[in-house]
């Protein structure tokens, strides 16, 4: 905001100097009001310019210095002001353009576990999470968050790791298993044994991830930082040949006025709004102007699968009956499963109900702890679950998807697999990103890698990272060489959150939520649709593509001015007059970002 303060005192510095000429009748007293104002501004910008010259950068602020303090040397203080309010003003609007939206990380911390119910001397004490000590005995409640790692000691739940894998399919876990801290448990209670303190835990290491991520941002020099240096040397040797022919230093004035950098300032911070205004209508929204210049250059794409690439639904996939129907199969598992609330039956009974089969009613129904469920269709007992439920005659069955299995009084009638579905548009983004220029097309995700695998060759990906948690992530996107950048990612879930950080640009899918990954995101993609990915590459080209020529356009009518100025024929003020004209036209041609350029 403190561009846009400097911009408004500027205005009202300029107020008072024309109360003071035009009310007061005093031009000495708005002489000094614009040179102290002037020479303040003057010399914070050499202060400031002073600080990144010695970070090795260079910038168009040494030309507007000179143009203020050359104009305030001759007396002409109406031309000194004109530049001021349209240096500030450029200075605010590009604050307003580059601005990111903030990246809390409420919503990650917020669902971090607060507290462990610990087993002390047989009995449960609910203590901080920090308190909690490697060996501890913590027990877990159906629904609750694990708060810190550990290995099962006594009980068999399902857990569902989405937060930290970003894969759908709950996990089951028994004694001897590995669980994380972060991961939902399922029905049953289980305890644990501490093998992590929570600040090493995975969960705190999914924070920390983040935060660390966001203190390495992508380096960006502003678009009119690159045209600065040969412009400034145009405009110097142009005044100082003006000067140095005609004796006279008010043509070195006249000269810098019509070269001052407001088209730089200006064009391009409002083509990157306008840009931005287009991506909005798209669905998209875009937190930085430095985020169309990384997509403009972008080499590489990275995509998590599950939500990104796929749907994060599982939904049926191959019904296999032994011996019955098809339907029938499907009959009998939905109605053992309806009671369920595992995402499978779900799934399953959503299934059946849109076929319009009508379910058998039950009885005795009960769950086989992570195994699967078994229940009575009349005097028929029917399990459902895991092969290991099934009869000897079922055990030869091999499938690389994710499957459940179902006999009828220890006789097995068939499976059905089901998987995560693919995008209908996955394949045609894949295929117009190519298009766009971006040929190394990545996916990173926590499935399996034979999963993995079908997916990606199905849509057009062709490297492949699978079995990925969040640091894996990291170390893949770090490890793309030079020539692979400026890299994307593209994710939707908690567990991408430090990749999307850490890629040069992240963006989030954030049609179904996904607070924490949008927060850490530079482009937000607001509608479930993949094909936006795609789209906001062609909006970042178009909008750098007109950004640069309205630059340009400005800079060639600013050195054509600067030639006829040289001469002498157009004085200081009338000068600043012509600058606002090129300013404008400058404007005008950054407002074609609004619209499809190509």
């Amino acid at each position: 905001m403190m561009q846009f303060k400097k911009f408004w005192i500027t205005v009202i510095v300029g107020t008072l100097a024309l109360f003071s000429e035009f009310v007061l009748k005093n031009d000495k007293l708005a002489y000094l009001i614009v040179l102290i104002a002037g020479g303040l501004l003057a010399l914070k910008m050499l202060v400031e310019m002073i600080k990144t010259l010695r970070e090795g950068k260079y910038g168009v602020d040494i030309l507007a210095i000179t143009a203020i303090i050359s104009t305030l040397a001759v007396g002409d203080y109406w031309a000194s002001l004109m530049i001021l309010i349209m240096l500030t003003g450029g200075e605010a609007l590009e604050e307003y353009a580059s601005r990111r939206a903030s990246r809390e990380l409420k919503s990650l911390l917020d669902n971090s576990p607060r507290q462990a119910h610990c087993l002390r001397n047989d009995r449960v004490v609910d203590l901080p999470v920090d308190e909690v000590q490697v060996d501890d005995i913590v027990l877990v409640k159906p629904n609750e968050i694990v708060p810190v790692d550990g290995v099962i000691i006594k009980g068999n739940s399902t857990f569902n790791e989405a937060s930290l894998t970003g894969e759908s399919v709950p996990v089951d876990k028994s004694v001897d298993d590995a669980i994380l801290s972060g991961s939902i448990n399922g029905d049953q209670a289980i305890q644990f044994r501490v093998t992590k303190l929570a600040k090493d835990s995975q969960y705190q290491l999914l924070v920390n991830l983040v935060k660390q991520s966001e203190a390495e941002p992508a380096h960006f020099v502003r678009l009119a930082d690159r045209y600065a240096v040969p412009f400034t040397i145009v405009a110097y040797v142009i005044g100082g040949l003006a000067w140095f022919v005609s004796k006279d230093p008010m043509r070195f004035a006249q000269v810098l006025v019509v070269a001052s950098p407001c088209p730089l300032i200006l064009a391009a911070p409002i083509a990157l709004v306008a840009g931005m205004s287009r991506s909005s209508k798209e669905g998209i929204v875009i937190k930085s102007g430095t985020t169309f210049e990384l997509l403009e250059k972008a080499r590489t794409v990275a995509f998590d699968k599950t939500g990104t690439i796929t749907s994060g639904v599982m939904q049926v996939d191959q019904v296999r009956p032994a011996n019955i129907s098809e339907n029938e199969l499907l009959k009998i598992a939905a109605s053992v499963e309806q009671e369920s609330s595992h995402i499978l039956a779900r799934s399953l009974v959503d299934y059946v109900n849109k076929k319009k089969i009508q379910l058998e009613t039950i009885t005795d129904s009960k769950e086989i702890t992570a195994k699967g469920i078994q229940a009575k269709i009349g005097s028929d007992i029917v399990t459902v679950g895991k092969l290991a439920l099934m009869p000897p005659s079922a055990q030869t069955i091999v499938t690389n998807q994710t499957t459940i299995y179902v006999s009828k009084n220890e006789e097995f009638l068939g499976y059905i697999t089901f998987k995560d579905s693919i995008r209908p548009e996955a394949k045609e983004t894949m295929t117009k990103l190519k298009h766009s220029g971006i040929h190394n097309l990545v996916m990173l995700t926590g499935d399996k890698a034979n999963v993995a695998q079908i997916v990606a060759d199905e849509v057009g990906i062709t490297e492949v990272h699978a079995d990925c948690l969040p640091q894996d992530k990291i170390s893949h996107l770090k490890g793309i060489p030079s020539d692979g950048h400026p890299v994307v990612m593209v994710g939707d879930g908690v567990n991408d959150a430090p990749a999307l950080v850490i890629a040069d640009v992240g963006i989030a899918m954030a049609a179904h939520g996904a607070t924490t990954a949008s927060d850490s995101a530079d482009a937000v993609i607001l509608k479930d649709d993949l094909n936006k990915v795609a789209v906001v590459v062609d909006v970042a080209k178009d909008t750098m593509k007109v950004a640069k020529q309205s630059v340009l356009l400005g800079l060639f009518i600013c050195i054509l001015l600067m030639l006829i100025a040289s001469t002498g024929v157009i004085p200081t003020l009338m000068g600043a007059i012509l600058q606002e004209l090129i300013d404008t036209v400058s404007i005008l041609w950054a407002l074609r970002a609004l619209k499809d350029v190509a």
